[in-house]
């Protein structure tokens, strides 16, 4: 096998072996599992199985199966769903991941770290003829952004802070507008997203001065009534993560914004000392920033995660802060007609 191919992909389509075998590593917590969660959630046609470090406690409720046996399933990739601080791909995990690429499986992953710079993995692949397939990687040649109108439709999820929901939210509209009999897209900018869709551009791995021009190349040109939604990174209110969020506000070029709020959270995730902004500020500052490069963008509603909650208590504070906010509330992940009014909301 030459360097060639196992080398990274690039390109905003990715040629991706499914289905998949997931990884989670030595997770005791599925809060490291945010890439499992996503797959698990969004395609889980494409989710054979899971597959983990002995000991390991943590599972997305899937069958778990060893890699010849996900392999005999049908499987053709593991993907590492796991999350390690820092991105790291774990010493601990490259036995298990070898004896993924013995049983046939390919190797997809969305850490910081290359797989590709592994030696352990690098020659068993060589070895054995399988990919190894880092998605975190932006295509070449990526433009600085030149703030040209584009045509088409674009909905971006923006939110208050980090990790609450905006890759959720952007799956569930764009689902919704197919199923009302529209075209639409769903735009990943990030791995998970990626894994889901089979394209999109990892925007946290963007270098800064082109992440508005990777937004364009993103969501083109296209038929005036097609809609591209747009996956949302970061919070332009997170002193860590608001240069990608500002970046992709400006290239998306949004007609349509939907806010994206984690319903008991006050503070910003990993940054305690600082105050989550009101939904108001967040609105306001949001719309501002956008009309840089769309005069006309205007947001549509608030997607409020009510996770935890029981489904009355979750129905009675989506209504109460609809009429408080004065803006369509509603939760995707539980639907109903707080969801369709939000989607009325986008479309009209």
């Amino acid at each position: 096998m030459n360097a060639a191919a196992i080398a990274p992909l690039s390109a905003q389509g990715f040629d991706l072996p499914r289905p998949y075998l997931l990884f989670l590593g030595d997770a005791d917590d599925s809060g490291f599992l945010k890439t499992g969660l996503g797959l698990r959630d969004w395609a889980p046609d494409l989710c054979v199985a899971e597959y983990k470090c002995d000991g390991a406690r943590a599972s997305l409720g899937l069958p778990l199966m060893r890699p010849d046996e996900a392999y005999r399933a049908g499987a053709r990739a593991l993907v590492l769903s796991v999350a390690s601080i820092g991105g790291a791909i774990a010493p601990a995990w490259v036995p298990y991941i070898v004896e993924a690429l013995e049983a046939g499986l390919d190797i997809i992953s969305g850490a910081h770290d290359r797989l590709v710079e592994e030696p352990r993995l690098r020659a068993a692949a060589e070895r054995l003829g399988r990919r190894l397939i880092d998605v975190r990687v932006p295509p070449p040649g990526l433009p600085i952004a030149s703030g040209r109108p584009r045509s088409g439709k674009r909905l971006l999820t923006v939110g208050t802070d980090c990790a609450l929901g905006k890759k959720y939210t952007a799956l569930a509209l764009a689902a919704a507008f197919r199923a009302r009999g529209l075209d639409a897209d769903f735009r990943a900018t990030g791995q998970t997203g990626i894994m889901i869709a089979g394209s999109g551009i990892p925007i946290d791995s963007v270098v800064s001065d082109f992440v508005a021009g990777a937004a364009e190349r993103l969501s083109p040109d296209a038929d005036p009534g097609h809609w591209d939604v747009i996956e949302g990174q970061g919070s332009i209110f997170h002193p860590s993560y608001a240069g990608v969020s500002l970046g992709l506000l400006h290239g998306s070029q949004p007609d349509i914004l939907v806010l994206c709020h984690a319903h008991g959270r006050d503070r910003i995730m990993g940054l305690p000392d600082y105050v989550l902004p009101s939904i108001g500020e967040a609105v306001e500052l949001s719309l501002r920033l956008a009309r840089r490069t769309n005069a006309a963008v205007r947001c549509a509603g608030v997607s409020l995660n009510t996770a935890g909650l029981p489904a009355d208590e979750a129905e009675a504070l989506i209504a109460r802060r609809s009429r408080e906010w004065e803006l369509p509330v509603a939760d995707p992940m539980r639907g109903g007609p707080s969801f369709e009014r939000l989607v009325d909301a986008c479309l009209g």
